[in-house]
């Protein structure tokens, strides 16, 4: 039998190659669909198990609990949920309440806006219909109700398909911490695990520093971001429950999303504190609520140099652009995971910048 030619042999070597890449493509692809759906359900999940792995290990530490990673990681996570049920119920009143509260203005025809100033009409472009709109407002609600009813209704049905997403975000959110504590009850293999796969991609230097990165980067943000706009939303929205402001839970929750967005939460609570002095007076309740409301307001200030400092440095405009893109992708769940997977991906970048030839290996990371 004669030898095959080397040009022949190198052909079908090449073809049992392209075979072998097609058929592992095709593999990864069916991977990837089968897991696609849970995607942001393990991502949460493991975002979550990092940040409170720390509190777990401490809690070992210690010797309570009979030093059980399983038993540990189950009180963790019932403790979370009992904190979490607080403000959703509280936000869950409040939606029911400024509902109940808006019906019962509208049967009783109690609400009234006041007519317009005659300068409203003088404002360049809108001033003309801006204050016919507001003068047919205050004079007959019934027909400039009934007249822009269609666009109500279809604001509406958009404003309860939103309700209805983030009561779904809620019970991923509950179902994540669920699985993120059977993350951290096997939290030793997992944390080898994680440097085995930094470790083969990377190589043995660069692997469990790669994977030391991540870990601190998921830290950093998780506490620095979500955790601060969690305590901020818990401060101010107390206070607004308290005094009974209308749409309380909505506010809160409004000035949760602004914390993640890196905004400031004043935003809020200025136009707060103004409704309740023009609505309730100057008194001493009313002054203390408003020094107490605008320090939490401010509240962040304190918090992000304890909390973001930790671990490593990421941009504001890197969580800024992680948060709206991943809300605008994801939804809630996005805006809360968003901030964490693009700051992983920016260290890594220049981490991996910083090891290039030319960068050197004591160069230090953009600030």
């Amino acid at each position: 039998m004669l030898p095959m030619p080397s040009s022949a042999k190198a052909s079908r070597d090449l073809l049992d190659v392209l075979i072998r890449a097609g058929l592992i493509a095709v593999l990864v692809l069916f991977c990837f669909r089968i897991f696609h759906p849970f995607l942001n359900v393990m991502l949460w999940s493991m975002i979550l198990a990092v940040t409170l792995y720390p509190l777990q290990r401490r809690l070992r530490l210690k010797g309570r609990l009979g030093g059980r990673d399983g038993r540990i990681a189950t009180l963790i996570i019932l403790i979370t949920i009992i904190i979490l049920l607080v403000p959703i119920y509280l936000l869950s009143a409040s939606i029911v309440e400024s509902v109940d509260k808006a019906l019962d203005m509208v049967r009783s025809d109690t609400f009234h806006i006041r007519p317009p100033a005659e300068s409203v009409a003088t404002w360049p472009l809108v001033g003309k219909p801006v204050h016919d709109s507001w003068l047919q407002a205050s004079t007959d609600m019934t027909s400039l109700v009934q007249k822009f009813m269609p666009q109500i209704r279809s604001s509406a049905l958009v404003l309860l398909g939103k309700l209805t997403n983030l009561g779904v975000d809620l019970l991923v959110f509950i179902a994540a911490l669920i699985i993120a504590g059977i993350f951290m009850a096997y939290g030793e293999s997992g944390t080898r695990s994680a440097k085995e796969i930094a470790t083969r991609l990377s190589g043995p230097q660069k692997g469990p520093q790669i994977a030391m990165l991540c870990t601190a980067t998921i830290r950093a943000v998780a506490q620095g971001v979500v955790g601060i706009a969690f305590i901020q939303m818990l401060l101010v929205g107390v206070a607004f429950v308290i005094q009974g402001i209308p749409g309380a839970g909505l506010l809160a929750l409004a000035v949760l999303l602004l914390g993640i967005m890196q905004l400031p939460a004043t935003l809020i609570t200025i136009p707060v504190i103004i409704y309740v002095f023009s609505s309730e007076g100057a008194s001493t309740a009313t002054i203390v609520f408003a020094v107490y409301v605008f320090i939490a307001g401010l509240a962040d200030n304190v918090l992000k140099p304890l909390l973001l400092g930790r671990g490593v440095d990421v941009p504001m405009p890197v969580v800024l652009i992680g948060a709206l893109g991943g809300m605008v992708s994801n939804g809630v769940i996005g805006l809360f995971i968003g901030p964490v997977v693009l700051a992983v991906g920016y260290q890594l970048f220049w981490q991996w910048v910083r090891d290039s030839p030319g960068g050197g290996p004591d160069s230090p990371l953009p600030r």
